[in-house]
């Protein structure tokens, strides 16, 4: 999956805007809360994810994944998008979604 089909997929999910982030970078927000940044090169993504998950991901395929900082319950991912698979990688950009979405909107897009 490239970067537009990313930004495709995320723009598609209710309640999410792209802004620019911290670096100049493509970044995605529901309801004002980040979720995913795309590299400024547009190679990878950083995602949103349960600490567990980062883990187990970056043990299981370390040259797709690597992680990033974690705080609480939620660590953030860092994934290759060339090395990805599509459909995992569909499904945690979804999940980084949920995670940060409000209820109303969950419900509405699984409605």
């Amino acid at each position: 999956m490239d970067a537009e089909a990313v930004t495709k997929l995320l723009l598609a999910l209710p309640g999410v805007e792209e802004h620019v982030g911290w670096a100049g970078q493509p970044a995605f927000k529901v309801r004002k809360k980040g979720f995913v940044y795309l590299s400024a090169d547009e190679t990878a993504v950083m995602l949103k994810a349960l600490r567990e998950e980062q883990e187990a991901l970056v043990a299981e395929n370390p040259e797709v994944y690597s992680p990033s900082w974690a705080s609480g319950q939620f660590a953030w991912l860092e994934v290759d998008l060339a090395a990805a698979d599509d459909e995992e990688l569909r499904e945690l950009l979804t999940e980084a979604w949920r995670l940060s979405a409000p209820k109303f909107l969950i419900a509405q897009h699984e409605g």
